[in-house]
């Protein structure tokens, strides 16, 4: 309780970390409440309305074919949302307990699984991810399952590098020395001490998902209209833009900025939070 009461002091008076986690806080809202909250079904046309500006009716204008833009807007945060926390949290299922194998295990077993996320990190993660989607369909789960094959290797490396410095400290060894196993210390000792930058690195990461599932779906391999996703909306709206239409475009477009900027401050906040030299 005395950890938690701390964490939002330190929120309350970092006003970037306040910020972002007020982004997020709206985001999550959207997602969760997007029935209550979008005044039009955001896949329904409203045929009379296509390519309306902004305006009373339609706060954020209509597309092309007269789906209501802000209403499309909060339902693609449960899509965009869902993809980018699914693929994060499965990332770190994933690679913090083979970093602490890897960390702990040195030797052949860790060269392998080294080089093997070299393989992985070494194709450009766009293309690569856009490969994956293309070979497994352009479903949610196979995008959330792509991207977290991509980032596992981050995670795994973080976590590696921490077990590697820490390892060899007194308390590990005073485990050793009590009679401790090899799965205490591992996951007892060394596990709780490796997440800090993990965990800093997951708000990132949140970000990043999004930013890629926007980019799959912006060229065709990720989500496909008519279902809201800020990436599809923006790339129905492109083409627009040249005739003064930015509107389709530029909320969604807008929509992707501030929540990515959410997650990085929110994200810089916990490295200050789990440094206690920048406290």
């Amino acid at each position: 309780m005395k950890g938690i009461n701390i964490f939002f002091r330190m929120l309350i008076k970092n006003l970037p970390g306040l910020i972002g986690s007020i982004i997020i806080l709206i985001a999550v809202i959207c997602a969760l409440f997007a029935p209550l909250i979008a005044p039009y079904d955001p896949e329904k046309p409203i045929t009379e309305d296509n390519r309306m500006p902004p305006n009373s009716q339609h706060i954020f204008g209509t597309d092309e074919i007269g789906m209501d833009i802000f209403s499309r807007i909060v339902y693609a945060t449960r899509i965009d949302l869902t993809i980018g926390v699914l693929a994060t949290l499965l990332s770190l299922s994933i690679g913090i307990p083979i970093g602490i194998l890897v960390g702990f295990y040195e030797g052949l077993f860790g060269e392998i699984v080294m080089r093997l996320t070299d393989l992985i990190q070494a194709f450009p993660v766009f293309i690569f991810a856009m490969v994956l989607v293309a070979v497994l369909g352009n479903k949610m789960e196979n995008i959330i399952a792509a991207i977290t094959f991509l980032n596992a290797p981050i995670y795994l490396r973080l976590v590696r590098t921490e077990v590697l410095s820490i390892k060899g400290r007194q308390f590990i060894e005073a485990a050793r020395c009590a009679g401790k196993s090899n799965y205490h210390i591992m996951f007892k000792e060394l596990l709780p001490n490796s997440l800090k930058p993990a965990l800093i690195q997951a708000s990132v990461n949140v970000g990043w998902a999004i930013l890629l599932t926007a980019g799959l779906s912006f060229i065709g391999a990720g989500i496909r209209v008519p279902t809201p996703e800020w990436g599809s909306m923006i790339s129905l709206g492109a083409d627009s833009i040249m005739t003064g239409q930015w509107w389709s475009s530029f909320f969604p477009g807008m929509a992707i900025m501030v929540t990515v900027l959410g997650f990085a401050l929110f994200g810089d906040f916990l490295r200050t939070y789990f440094n206690p030299e920048r406290r």
